[in-house]
């Protein structure tokens, strides 16, 4: 089994994030199995029953159209019908049903990278709550400080309008 030479930043430059997934579209998938698009629709048909909604679904126009306008590229070609997208699972399932040496590899290789981005992204989380930590703490920090500077301005005050007082007692 010969080990597939695609850089992680090509297949993570074809993940979108649509319906709040992220998915890969089927023209993307057809150029790394290196088969025809048409070939994975006839093969997602045969199999419908093996791809719920939340593993592929077709994009709508609005979604089509919106996403040509954030992808600057003219590879879009002239597309007659609506692209598929397919989630991390729907990748997983189309390499069985495409069953190729090649669309497993690089099946693999997709999830690996999902995989990566899963873990980026949590760890992009976590370094954010704890930045949201620091600056609540910067925030009680200012606050007490200027509570500090306001009862120093306070005795300050005090001490330079202080009144002799009258004495009582034995006087000298």
């Amino acid at each position: 089994m010969d080990k597939l030479i695609v850089p992680d930043e090509v297949i993570t430059n074809k993940i979108y994030f649509i319906r709040n997934m992220k998915v890969m579209l089927d023209r993307d998938l057809a150029e790394l199995y290196n088969v025809e698009t048409k070939r994975i629709n006839e093969q997602v048909k045969r199999n419908a029953a093996k791809f719920p909604e939340h593993f592929m679904f077709q994009l709508t126009e609005k979604e089509y159209q919106n996403l040509r306008s954030h992808v600057a590229t003219s590879s879009w070609g002239g597309n007659r019908r609506l692209p598929y997208a397919f989630s991390e699972h729907g990748i997983l399932q189309l390499a069985n049903v495409l069953s190729s040496e090649k669309a497993t590899q690089m099946s693999i290789k997709i999830i690996e990278v999902f995989v990566s981005l899963r873990e980026m992204l949590n760890d992009n989380l976590s370094v954010k709550l704890e930045i949201e930590a620091i600056k609540k703490k910067l925030a009680n920090h200012d606050k007490n400080i200027e509570l500090v500077f306001n009862y120093l301005d306070e005795l300050l005050d005090k001490h330079e309008n202080k009144t002799e007082r009258t004495k009582i007692g034995y006087k000298n």
